[in-house]
C-alpha cells in the first residue's frame, strides 16, 4: 500500500491521480475539515471517469499530530509520499509552519521508522537551496549556511528535511524534491492558482523578478519515477526553466486574451506597497497581501540548475509555455 499526506493539496491530488493509473487503490489522510471535491475536480481535469478513480482512494481522517491515527493508516504501508506542508511568506505563520513542517514531518519519520516503511519521498523546496556565490545557477552541492538571511518558510522546510534526513540513519530509504514554483490546474483561489484567477480578472501590475518553474505534472512523474528507481537519499531540483514573473503573467494574459499588464514594479515602489498592506490588515484584520518576504521574492533574481535530476531519470521536462497553456485551458473548462 501507498500512502500520500497532503493528499488534498495540488501536488498530492496530481500525485495521487498518477498514481491511481499505476496502482488499484492509494491511502491518503486528510484533516476533518478538508475538501476532498478538489481533488475530485483535478481528477477532471484528467479523464470523464474520475469518479470511478477518485472512488478508488482509501481516505482515512487524521492530521500530522494524531499518533495514534497516523499508526493505523501506516498499517500494510510499504511507500510514503510526504506532501503535506504549511506554506507562507508571511512572518507572523512562523510558529505553525514550525510546528507543521517540523514537527508534523518529525511524527512522519518517526512512524515510518517503527513501521520499517521501504521508501519516503518529500516534497520540499527550491527555498532550502543555498545560493551561491558568484555563481550564476544554484543547484544541490551547496551546504545550507544559517548564517544568510532566510524566510521563515525556507527555515521550517530546512528543518523538515534533517528530520527526512535522520529516517536514512535508520535504514530508511529516502528520496527529496526540490521543486521550483510549480504551476498546475485546480486550486484557483490559493498558491500559485491564484496568478491565473488574478489574470483572467485583470492584472495590471508585474515584476521582472525570476525564479524556477515547473508544471505540477512534471512534479508527481519524477516522484513516481524516484521511488521507482533504485535511487535513494539523493534530493533533486525540480525546475523547467528559469523565467520572470513578467514573462509567465504575460504568457497567462495572451493564452486567456485578456490584456498584458502596463504597470512595472520597482523596487522602491513595492518597498511603499507591503507597508502600506501591512499597515491597512491592522485596520481590517485581513492577512496583508504583501509583506516584506512577498515583496523581496517577486523582486529577487534567482537561477537554479536541475541538470542532476534530467541526468539520474534521463528526464525531459515540459516546457513552460505548454504549462501555462494546459494550466489556462483547464481555468476556462
Amino acid at each position: 500500500m501507498i500512502l500520500v499526506t497532503g493528499g488534498t493539496g495540488m501536488v498530492g491530488s496530481h500525485l495521487m491521480y498518477h498514481l491511481l493509473l499505476k496502482f488499484d487503490t492509494v491511502r491518503a489522510i486528510h484533516q476533518k475539515t478538508s475538501d476532498l471535491d478538489a481533488v475530485k475536480n483535478v481528477f477532471r481535469f484528467y479523464t470523464s471517469d474520475y469518479e470511478n478513480i477518485f472512488n478508488r482512494i482509501d481516505w482515512v481522517e487524521a492530521d500530522l499530530f494524531n499518533i495514534p491515527a497516523l499508526e493505523s493508516a501506516f498499517q500494510g504501508v510499504c511507500e510514503v509520499y510526504h506532501c503535506a506542508a504549511l506554506v507562507s511568506l508571511d512572518p507572523a505563520d512562523y510558529q505553525k509552519m514550525r510546528d507543521v513542517n517540523i514537527d508534523g514531518t518529525a511524527n512522519i519519520v518517526n512512524i515510518c521508522i517503527s513501521s520499517s516503511i521501504k521508501k519516503l519521498c518529500f516534497v520540499s523546496s527550491i527555498a532550502t537551496i543555498e545560493k551561491k556565490i558568484g555563481v550564476q545557477l544554484n543547484d544541490e552541492s551547496e551546504n545550507w549556511n544559517s548564517s544568510t538571511q532566510k524566510s521563515g518558510y525556507a527555515i521550517t522546510k530546512y528543518g523538515a528535511e534533517l528530520e527526512v534526513w535522520r529516517a536514512t540513519q535508520e535504514g530508511i530509504d529516502v528520496v527529496i524534491v526540490n521543486p521550483g514554483v510549480i504551476l498546475g490546474s485546480g486550486f484557483w483561489k490559493k498558491g500559485t492558482g491564484k496568478i491565473f484567477s488574478q489574470v483572467y480578472k485583470g492584472l495590471y501590475f508585474y515584476t521582472e523578478g525570476v525564479n524556477g518553474f515547473v508544471g505540477v505534472r512534471d512534479v508527481v512523474q519524477i516522484m513516481i519515477n524516484l521511488m521507482q528507481s533504485e535511487i535513494k537519499n539523493e534530493r533533486f531540483i525540480l525546475i523547467s526553466e528559469n523565467k520572470s514573473f513578467k514573462d509567465v503573467i504575460f504568457q497567462i494574459a495572451d493564452s486567456f486574451n485578456k490584456k498584458r499588464p502596463g504597470f512595472r514594479v520597482t523596487p522602491f515602489l513595492s518597498q511603499v506597497a507591503w507597508r502600506y498592506d501591512v499597515v491597512k490588515s491592522k485596520f481590517t484584520g485581513k492577512s496583508p497581501l504583501l509583506n516584506r518576504e512577498t515583496a523581496k521574492t517577486i523582486l529577487s533574481k534567482e537561477y537554479y540548475n536541475s541538470q542532476k535530476i534530467k541526468s539520474a531519470l534521463n528526464y525531459d521536462f515540459e516546457s513552460i509555455d505548454k504549462t501555462i497553456k494546459s494550466t489556462c485551458d483547464d481555468f476556462l473548462k
